[in-house]
């Protein structure tokens, strides 16, 4: 099939491409195309102006503006949409409703469980197609008794990812943050290392190389460094926040919404290695259960298929 689709969620994307289909990306005031990632071949960039010629079976958007500007490239043609939903709602989080709620020619798909619970989808079809991810490989080593941490823009989400609780766990064992934004954070005496974004394939290293794993975020869809830090092997210590208390299994770490419980889940852990390598080992399995390529692509090519027939 040939699929119209923005390059609008990088991680998403990337898992998207990886299927069997051609992927139409965008390019110029309209588009970045694929904005320079090695992406497979069928994921192939287009001027915008030679979409309409293009015979585009699906659009897949994933921000409401896309709607009409779809309508645009396509010259008005009738084609399939679905709109995909990676975000929690925000503001009257219960009556929430959704951009595309009075929509229902549009398949609305949101990217968890928790989303497809908290929205207000009105009038608009709902699926729910979780998270899937290409394997990164079993990297753990667990060789520093510290733990990861990825947030972006920790400053300024604060609260959002928890920020005001990494003092906390920092009293307890040694963070290192990777991510966007991370200037003017608090080190709490050096207890708080920044690390800074760092290539997909570098973090990956330098994360498993951690003996653990923590996810502060209260408020976030899911966060896939969460589900990239499980199939890295990495025993978990999260919050049991939003898609989270789905995402990560009792065998896989500890999950709770007593911070004094996780800050000693995670100082256990810490302190023993083989227990925490033995946990890795079972976060690992779940996740390429649960949240991996073959999965997240076969239900999309179940969906595509019957959108487009």
């Amino acid at each position: 099939m040939n699929v119209l689709v923005w390059h609008a969620h990088g991680a998403w994307t990337t898992s998207f491409v990886h299927g069997r289909h051609r992927y139409l990306l965008p390019m110029g005031c309209w588009g970045g195309g694929r904005m320079g990632r090695d992406w497979p071949q069928n994921a192939v960039e287009i001027p915008a102006d030679r979409v309409r010629q293009e015979p585009v079976d699906v659009v897949v958007l994933q921000q409401p503006d896309q709607i009409e500007l779809a309508d645009r490239l396509l010259g008005g043609r009738r084609v399939p949409m679905i709109y995909v939903e990676h975000n929690t709602p925000k503001g009257n989080v219960p009556c929430t409703r959704h951009p595309i709620a009075e929509r229902d020619d549009i398949r609305l798909v949101h990217v968890t469980h928790f989303n497809d619970l908290m929205w207000d989808s009105g009038r608009a079809p709902t699926t729910v197609i979780e998270h899937g991810i290409v394997d990164p490989g079993e990297r753990y080593t667990g060789e520093l008794a510290r733990a990861g941490v990825v947030i972006n823009e920790p400053v300024r989400r604060g609260r959002v990812t928890g920020t005001d609780l990494l003092p906390a766990f920092a009293a307890t064992v040694p963070l290192d943050i990777f991510g966007m934004g991370l200037d003017g954070l608090d080190d709490r005496g050096g207890r708080i290392q920044p690390h800074g974004d760092l290539p997909t394939q570098r973090l990956h290293d330098e994360l498993a190389k951690r003996r653990v794993y923590l996810h502060t975020t209260r408020w976030t869809s899911l966060g896939l460094s969460l589900i990239e830090a499980m199939h890295l092997g990495m025993p978990i210590v999260a919050l049991a926040t939003t898609e989270a208390l789905r995402a990560v299994s009792p065998d896989a770490g500890l999950i709770s919404t007593d911070v004094d419980e996780l800050t000693d889940g995670l100082e256990w852990l810490v302190r023993e290695p083989e227990s925490a390598r033995r946990i890795g080992k079972q976060a690992r399995q779940y996740a390429l259960a649960n949240y991996g390529l073959t999965k997240f692509l076969r239900d999309w090519d179940e969906l595509l298929m019957e959108v487009s027939s």
